[in-house]
């Protein structure tokens, strides 16, 4: 395999896991696997909660792969690291901007990764498995995207509700 074919499948990989993460969180997480996922939809005094069995999961997945793809870098090595890329992403988004669980990137000006944030939040406005909307973590609902760029622009310096406040 070429390495620009390879390239082609990690980033077709990449947007796959968006609909895979969709759909596992919404009709696995959510439904048969609830007594894993719960630990992540209710306050709790632990660093690490049940819920983290599934990075540990898909984390595994990628490395098998790449490792038995490694040698001859077939497509099994590239779906790995498609995997693995959109397991970092998910990480820093989802882990350390959105929930905060390292201290560091607390904040940001890009409406985009504010509209993700606010959907997020609206996921976890409901503590229960039912009622949750916003399953996804790339992809964030338009209403959210266009109330962030509302918001980041009247936060802006010298517009007109920055005057006022």
């Amino acid at each position: 395999m070429t390495p620009l074919t390879g390239a082609a499948l990690v980033a077709l990989t990449f947007l796959g896991m968006e609909f895979v993460a969709w759909f596992m969180h919404k009709f696995v997480l959510h439904g048969p696997l609830w007594f894993l996922h719960r630990s992540h939809h209710v306050r709790h005094p632990h660093r690490f909660e049940r819920n983290d069995f599934f990075f540990l999961f898909y984390g595994g997945l990628s490395m098998l792969l790449m490792v038995y793809g490694g040698p001859e870098k077939d497509w099994r090595y590239w779906v790995g690291m498609g995997v693995a890329v959109y397991g970092t992403l998910y990480f820093f988004v989802h882990d350390v901007l959105i929930h905060r669980r390292l201290p560091f990137w607390k904040r940001t000006s890009n409406a985009y990764l504010r509209a993700l944030n606010m959907a997020h939040k609206m996921h976890h406005k409901t503590t229960g498995r039912e009622g949750s909307e916003e399953f996804g973590l790339l992809w964030v609902s338009p209403k959210y995207f266009a109330l962030a760029r509302r918001k980041s622009q009247t936060s802006r310096p010298g517009s007109a509700q920055s005057r006022v406040a």
